[in-house]
């Protein structure tokens, strides 16, 4: 289970890390996706910064669900834009396009994410019950 979550969080922290070069250098692309949205150039340099945070957080325990909430938060916020915007699925700019992956990878995210909410929540639930259950045994064995 432990490496089915570390593969889930490598993939979401690559496509979080990958991006990131195309927000914090400028590209064309991610000005046209912010500047749509109105929130260039701060929009684009915040959200990446909280991207690079959440691809590390993953990977450390006592942080890890924070980050996959925080990152399903992003994506579904960038769907959220990409539908209800002039951007749309298809993001096209200066004559070129993106075919659509933007919105795959958000969505593949926001896929990745939900599972590994639920497995903790799954797993810490199994935890509660193995103690609730351990500790009326324990109970029962002293009277």
């Amino acid at each position: 289970m432990r490496l089915t979550h570390f593969f889930l969080k490598l993939i979401i922290a690559i496509i979080f890390i990958q991006s990131l070069f195309f927000k914090f250098s400028g590209n064309p692309q991610a000005i046209h996706i912010f500047s749509t949205l109105n929130m260039e150039p701060f929009g684009r340099i915040i959200l990446g910064c909280v991207e690079l945070i959440c691809a590390f957080l993953l990977f450390i325990p006592r942080f890890s669900l924070l980050a996959t909430i925080g990152s399903l938060a992003l994506m579904l916020g960038a769907v959220f834009f990409h539908i209800t915007t002039d951007l749309g699925i298809i993001v096209n700019w200066n004559g070129e396009s993106d075919y659509g992956k933007l919105f795959s990878m958000a969505v593949i995210v926001i896929i990745l994410c939900v599972m590994l909410i639920y497995s903790n929540l799954k797993t810490y639930y199994i935890n509660i019950k193995q103690n609730n259950s351990d500790s009326t045994t324990q109970e029962d064995i002293q009277v």
